[in-house]
């Protein structure tokens, strides 16, 4: 008796920062993509809550009740009155602090199979609230696609997207805090004017069009600055992209994980290659968005389910 779900990975098309909210949060406008590399979470009824990992960097993911997929668990456990007795599994192909929301997508994983191996019945936005009570991209990483993230980024309204966009990922040989990297950009802003977070009305029609030139002339991450003060040698891998023939390249949300936006799925293939030969990443992938949310993809004998 076990429920497998997968979890894409997202990149952020657009990131604009309002200053720090009194409550230390940051107002957004997150255009979210969610493309298609994907962690794997099953759970199985066990005596106790515990986590266990497997894949690259697994030796970086937390196994306590810190653990989103655990803390997902307990929470969806609590609502329900009962114990969160279950063996979580995660199988992570999602870079590890990446700022590729692999941690938002495990907790988004755990929260539908837990509700499918339970049979809690628990609906699309009792989920959801769950989620924005776990984090600001737990919501996306259960809704996948596209989406406009507003507040802490988690009130979503779903994008309509014409086409599929290819993008290359450079992983870094290290993480980075996603915190720490909202304090730099306090840092790096205080003392300016820093406009309220608006999507770009040329983003959103690049996206529903699928009109791949549009889009990379109008991505921006307003982290970006504060990524590359904590971690400079990304700049070297964003150059490499470029000359590569990327038609855009940024750092996805927080870092270190750098995006490469290509023409299609040759010019990805040529741009991973001359990234991985340039001796600036540790890593290369490519990948497809947008992809869908979190999905049930082995339901084994649970007591319900949900797609």
């Amino acid at each position: 008796m076990s429920v497998t779900v997968r979890v894409p990975a997202k990149v952020n098309v657009q990131l604009a920062v309002a200053a720090p909210r009194p409550d230390g949060f940051h107002d957004l406008a997150n255009v979210f993509l969610a493309v298609g590399l994907y962690d794997e979470v099953t759970v199985t009824p066990a005596e106790e809550l515990r986590v266990t990992c497997e894949g690259p960097d697994a030796d970086q993911v937390p196994l306590d009740r810190t653990n989103l997929a655990a803390r997902a668990a307990l929470a969806l456990a609590e609502r329900y009155g009962r114990e969160a007795d279950v063996h979580i599994h995660i199988a992570k192909d999602i870079p590890v602090a990446g700022g590729m929301a692999g941690g938002s997508a495990d907790g988004a994983g755990a929260l539908v199979a837990c509700d499918a191996l339970w049979g809690t019945g628990a609906s699309r936005a009792e989920l959801l609230d769950i989620c924005a009570e776990l984090g600001s991209d737990v919501p996306f990483s259960l809704v996948g696609g596209a989406a406009l993230g507003v507040g802490r980024g988690e009130l979503l309204t779903p994008l309509e997207v014409g086409g599929d966009f290819h993008w290359v990922f450079a992983t870094a040989v290290r993480g980075l805090s996603t915190p720490a990297v909202y304090r730099e950009f306090d840092r790096l802003t205080e003392g300016t004017a820093v406009p309220e977070p608006v999507a770009s009305p040329e983003l959103l029609g690049a996206l529903a069009k699928g009109d791949v030139a549009a889009l990379a002339a109008s991505v921006s991450n307003d982290l970006q600055p504060a990524a590359l003060s904590l971690f400079p040698e990304l700049t070297a891998t964003l150059d490499a992209g470029r000359a590569a023939g990327a038609l855009a390249a940024l750092v996805s949300g927080s870092g270190p994980t750098t995006a490469f936006l290509a023409e299609g799925p040759e010019a990805a293939a040529g741009i991973a290659a001359r990234l991985a030969a340039s001796g600036t990443c540790r890593s290369v992938r490519t990948a497809v968005g947008p992809a869908p949310g979190a999905t049930v993809i082995d339901a084994g004998t649970g007591a319900g389910g949900r797609n």
